[in-house]
């Protein structure tokens, strides 16, 4: 199995980081994969990705006693497997600041996904970091913006 990790750090508490990473209306916010998301009421997103308009849906499996959180995700809720996982932290356990984070997203490649969309997926992740750290330390939501 082959895997890739993005990982920033963070300049807000593991509270909040956890808290935006787990909420699916945030999603879009962030995430390639789940543009124009609706939730259902059980909390599964339905979403259509930025990169090829395929419809996807994902499933957030939170446990906050530990910082993690498990993206189940594929074409549709019968078909949803885990395959992205995050990681939040304290920024104090690498030497940093204990009200900061660092946030580390895991990404494994499916058996059938070519060189060319693991390699997106990676740039994808790397950029979507970024997007969650400007996110949290501005507050500000593209979503909202209208220009």
């Amino acid at each position: 199995m082959i895997t890739d990790i993005a990982s920033v750090h963070i300049a807000c508490s593991v509270e909040t980081v956890f808290a935006f990473m787990s909420d699916p209306t945030r999603m879009d916010q962030w995430s390639f994969g789940t543009w124009r998301i609706k939730v259902a009421p059980d909390g599964l997103v339905h979403g259509t990705s930025i990169m090829d308009g395929a419809p996807i849906c994902v499933r957030i499996k939170a446990n906050p006693a530990q910082g993690l959180i498990d993206y189940l995700i594929g074409p549709s809720a019968e078909a949803l497997v885990p395959r992205i996982y995050v990681r939040i932290v304290p920024s104090s356990s690498a030497g940093g600041a204990a009200d900061q984070s660092i946030l580390m997203m895991v990404a494994m490649r499916g058996d059938t996904m070519t060189d060319a969309r693991w390699r997106g997926l990676k740039n994808a992740h790397a950029f979507e970091v970024g997007l969650i750290k400007s996110a949290l330390e501005t507050g500000y939501d593209h979503r909202t913006d209208r220009g």
